[in-house]
């Protein structure tokens, strides 16, 4: 069931729980098979050797077994055969808002977009079902040979760029999901910004899944050349219907030496939303990777940002907040690989489980043969804000040779009573109490996040105190 609007765009408070009635061109229907595939190339106007190379990927789908602790009754829900894999308006995306047809226009008007890219943004790609419906990038970044396009774009344009990183931070045959994406994958972003160019602002990709039982696969390969800077930011809804939604995103950052790469996600998908995604950055020699990540929405996120630590000097972190209701699993954490000497990397976790919302923080630290003096810090730390909350941590941590050094700190906590009592002793209702709570718990990591979104992340926090309450 989806929630009806008016033809009157609203505030972006609404936390994207509307629909609008589908009127797609495209429509590949239910189930993955060659000929879905098929019909997504003939759509796309793919070239042959990237029809043979989903195939490929469809049979390594098949063939590879669920991830070790993608436990089937985790993810039982999903029946992959009832998923619609490709619905698009069949139309180039728009430069213009005003070339944006009116349903779409609505939906992204509603969530605040138009207002964020004039107010501090560099560039849009708002992508609405399975295709991109609108791109644009400051004209100034352009004459500086910066690129923000969608996946397809990026083949038929920029092919030497894009394709010899395609695929190659996270292979087709890394595990059974990446296969998928490799096999269905369409919309995403494609950047690329030249050596020493360095953004003052940020870019940003907004996921909007507005169809019922819809799989979004969107595809976003990120490059920033030597010395090159770069932050850029997603944002992600979906509408409650009682089918199964799928949203299976990959991303392969590619920080060259010396360069400095930001991701940053504020993700707030509906509850019957199963969001199983693959991102992965490298990082050569004195570059830096940082994903910042916020994890509200869905019924199941399984989502674990990773970087790989190539290059001598090489620094990554992974800045992450959960928050999980009840119907939520809430899976993620972080995967740090050190794979040359003297490389660092930082982990920081803070989740909050609500009734009976479960927050697990999965975390992994790898330092390789050969990779000497290299450092790790993790901290995780876990909000409990009923009886029947629960948190897991499950931390793996390899390491090879003496001269390295790893630290993992973990913390569990619940709301003090009394505090809450002595606030709404002083005028606050027990939600109020309940979000100052949550905000002081988590406020130095919001901090981290562009002022824009800590705002809107704050303001999300204080609704779903509300709904826990009541």
């Amino acid at each position: 069931m989806t929630h009806d609007v008016d033809q009157n765009p609203l505030p972006p408070d609404t936390r994207g729980e509307f629909s609008f009635p589908e009127k797609h061109a495209f429509d590949a229907g239910y189930g993955l098979s060659e000929r879905t595939i098929d019909y997504i190339c003939d759509a796309k106007g793919e070239p042959d050797w990237l029809r043979d190379f989903r195939k490929e990927a469809l049979r390594k789908f098949r063939e590879l077994p669920m991830p070790l602790h993608w436990a089937p009754e985790e993810i039982g829900g999903v029946d992959f055969e009832q998923i619609r894999y490709y619905l698009a308006q069949g139309t180039p995306a728009k430069k213009s808002w005003d070339e944006v047809p009116d349903e779409i226009k609505r939906t992204f008007e509603r969530l605040g977009v138009p207002e964020q890219e004039r107010a501090f943004l560099a560039g849009v790609d708002a992508q609405y079902d399975s295709e991109t419906a609108y791109n644009n990038m400051r004209e100034e970044l352009s004459k500086k040979g910066v690129i923000f396009v969608n996946p397809t774009e990026g083949l038929t344009r920029y092919e030497s760029i894009f394709r010899p990183w395609f695929g190659k931070v996270i292979p087709v045959g890394d595990n059974k999901f990446s296969a998928l994406n490799h096999a269905a994958f369409s919309g995403g972003s494609f950047i690329y910004v030249p050596k020493g160019v360095k953004l003052a602002q940020p870019l940003q990709a907004y996921f909007r899944i507005n169809s019922e039982s819809l799989g979004q696969f969107e595809r976003t390969l990120i490059i920033a050349d030597e010395g090159a800077e770069l932050m850029y930011m997603e944002g992600c809804t979906a509408p409650k219907y009682d089918s199964a939604t799928l949203h299976s995103g990959v991303v392969e950052l590619v920080a060259l030496k010396g360069a400095r790469i930001q991701y940053v996600t504020v993700q707030n998908w509906a509850t019957n939303v199963y969001n199983l995604v693959i991102q992965r950055g490298i990082a050569m020699e004195d570059a830096q990777v940082r994903w910042i990540d916020c994890n509200l929405g869905s019924g199941l996120t399984m989502k674990y940002p990773a970087v790989v630590l190539r290059g001598r000097r090489a620094r990554g972190e992974v800045v992450s907040i959960s928050l999980a209701r009840d119907g939520q699993l809430q899976d993620t954490g972080a995967r740090m690989i050190h794979a040359a000497p003297e490389t660092t990397s930082n982990i920081v976790a803070k989740s909050i489980s609500i009734g009976r919302g479960r927050a697990s923080y999965r975390g992994e630290v790898q330092v390789q043969r050969g990779a000497t003096n290299c450092r790790n810090r993790t901290e995780c730390d876990a909000l409990l804000l009923h009886a029947e909350s629960r948190t897991d941590t499950y931390p793996a941590i390899s390491v090879h040779g003496d001269s390295s050094g790893v630290q993992h700190e973990a913390s569990v906590s619940q709301v003090d009573e009394e505090m809450l009592f002595y606030m709404q002793q002083r005028g606050l209702t027990r939600a109020q109490a309940m979000s100052l709570a949550v905000n002081g718990f988590i406020n130095d990591l919001v901090n981290e996040f562009p002022m824009e979104y800590s705002v809107e992340l704050r303001r999300l926090i204080d609704l779903e105190m509300e709904d826990s309450v009541g």
